[in-house]
């Protein structure tokens, strides 16, 4: 590959992407180390113990409207010493679904206003919608799964050691966990890469259009922006759907539910490739594993669930 080509697909994408993580990592540590986790906590305090999350989770939650990858890095460092079970670190990055769609609602919105007008306050409205789904239905799954918040909260109290020295903590816990996201991120992320210069991915794509009879209600047309959509690139599908929309070939209906078709079917492999590089940089294989895969497939359902509604309610206005 052209070593420019090559700078502009990987190594600067990788550079953004390890410089975010590794500020919300820092900005995790100091709020750790510093006692401030009960402070951002207690902004959403009451929302976090109605559904029995601890403090950990409840300032992952307030996090997440600024930085989602804060807010993954703070569960993390939270887990790591203990404080927070696994259960609840599920649980806690499912809850935070809501704030960490807000985080990126202005560049989508900016991008789908570009091609739909105002359509797109629809599917922006149907997007909300699932996220909103999954944070209250983490809720009361978590009222159900989760000990009282007395109980849970317990081990989250500090160590001498970290009150004693909290900024040479800060340092010594930032660098053995910048250590752990660069040798696990970097390697992934190049790896997901190389996977998608073979074209991997390109045939996971067209595997899936080709198998797509359950899609059979939507039109030929819109199964086509569909199909565009598996790419995960949704410009790729707003460039198909805006002129089959402006020429009345398609209605408004048929592409939102071709739009969210297409969102919902690349969601595994929009996982895989960014999701799971960033996810195992702050957490073990294993469970950065799990965390993708339970967060996706309740992204999945929701979304689901918000165009069945869409479709048997009708186009709205």
């Amino acid at each position: 590959m052209d070593p420019y080509l090559l700078a502009d697909m990987l190594l600067l994408p990788l550079a953004r992407l390890i410089l975010a993580m590794s500020l919300g990592l820092l900005l995790a540590c100091m709020l750790d180390a510093l006692r401030w986790t009960s402070l951002v906590a207690g902004l959403v305090r009451p929302l976090a113990r109605l559904g029995r999350l601890g403090e950990a989770a409840g300032a992952s939650f307030a996090l997440a409207f600024f930085s989602p990858s804060a807010a993954n890095a703070l569960l993390a460092e939270a887990h790591a010493r203990g404080a927070i079970s696994r259960r609840e670190v599920i649980l806690a990055n499912i809850f935070n679904s809501s704030p960490s769609y807000l985080v990126h609602l202005p560049s989508v919105f900016s991008l789908l206003f570009a091609f739909l007008g105002f359509q797109a306050l629809t599917y922006v409205g149907l997007t909300f919608l699932a996220a909103s789904l999954r944070t209250l239905g983490t809720l009361a799954a978590a009222r159900l799964l989760l000990p009282p918040v007395e109980g849970a909260a317990a081990p989250a109290r500090a160590g001498p050691e970290r009150e004693k020295e909290p900024f040479a903590g800060i340092l010594r816990r930032f660098r053995k966990r910048l250590f752990r996201l660069l040798t696990c991120t970097v390697p992934l992320y190049c790896a997901v890469f190389a996977m998608q210069q073979a074209g991997w991915f390109k045939a996971a794509q067209a595997f899936m259009a080709e198998n797509s009879s359950f899609l059979a209600f939507l039109d030929p047309a819109a199964l086509g922006i569909a199909a565009l959509g598996l790419s995960g690139e949704m410009n790729l599908a707003l460039s198909a759907a805006a002129p089959l929309l402006e020429s009345g070939f398609l209605s408004h209906q048929e592409v939102i539910l071709a739009l969210l078709a297409g969102n919902i079917l690349s969601s595994p492999m929009r996982a895989f490739r960014h999701q799971f590089p960033a996810y195992a940089g702050y957490f073990r294989p294993r469970l950065a594993a799990l965390l993708v895969g339970i967060s996706q497939a309740c992204r999945m359902a929701s979304l689901t669930l918000a165009a069945a509604l869409y479709y048997f309610c009708g186009d709205f206005p």
